[in-house]
């Protein structure tokens, strides 16, 4: 895998995510954004704060990048997501959108 294909603001947010660096993670998205997870949307700064704390604790997630691809204006990262949760570890795919430079929008299946 080549880490120089990510957009900045991705390969922040992966690296920030895999330390749990709560404000570090925030700090990748645009305060309008929007994150879709566990079948549930987080929209805006305050509520995706709130997810990536909730997720951090009870899971400490870490990705593996395992691929990158360019679709329909989306970055799709497939990661091997390691941590505690049952079946772990599994495949996940992230579909950013990065707009300004910020994490627009990410959707985690």
């Amino acid at each position: 895998m080549n880490a120089t294909k990510l957009a900045q603001p991705v390969a922040d947010y992966i690296a920030a995510a895999n330390a749990h660096e709560i404000d570090a993670v925030t700090a990748c998205f645009s305060r309008t954004a929007m994150v879709h997870d566990e079948k549930r949307e987080r929209r805006g700064i305050t509520a995706i704060r709130e997810w990536i704390v909730e997720v951090s604790e009870k899971y400490r997630p870490t990705v593996e990048v395992l691929g990158v691809a360019e679709r329909d204006g989306r970055t799709v990262v497939t990661g091997r997501v390691s941590g505690d949760f049952p079946g772990s570890p599994v495949e996940l795919r992230y579909a950013f959108t990065v707009t300004g430079g910020k994490i627009d929008r990410l959707e985690i299946e």
